[in-house]
């Protein structure tokens, strides 16, 4: 099963200390509007949201459709086909996508731990 491509979202305190924070390590702001407390940096090898006021816990993303530079690929396995395997599987959904519809859409479980993964679809 293909995912997409995978980042983690930073619940931060401060937006600017912390890309500031993180540009030290070597990212790179590619993506965003950190006036509306959100950003996305890229490494080497990984990708890292940055959002302030936005989520509650650090959350595992994948993004369906989009390669790691936020691209959109020509083909990839769609968020819906996606939630009802995980269902398949007997995967608890926090929020589903409405299956009546088509495009962006996201959806969230909880891991055995608590940790939220949010799939995320924006084509």
């Amino acid at each position: 099963m293909d995912l997409g491509n995978f980042s983690l979202s930073l619940s931060v305190k401060d937006i600017t200390a912390s890309r500031e924070f993180y540009e030290k390590l070597g990212f790179r702001v590619f993506a965003g509007e950190q006036d509306q407390g959100w950003l996305i940096m890229k490494g080497k090898n990984c990708v890292i949201g940055l959002f302030q006021g936005m989520f509650e816990k650090n959350t595992l993303t994948f993004n369906p459709g989009w390669n790691d530079k936020g691209e959109t690929l020509d083909s990839f396995e769609d968020i819906r086909a996606i939630q009802n395997r995980l269902k398949s599987e007997g995967l608890k959904l926090e929020t589903e996508v409405d299956e009546t519809t088509t495009g962006p859409a996201s959806f969230m479980l909880l891991d055995p731990d608590g940790n939220p993964i949010l799939f995320d679809q924006h084509v």
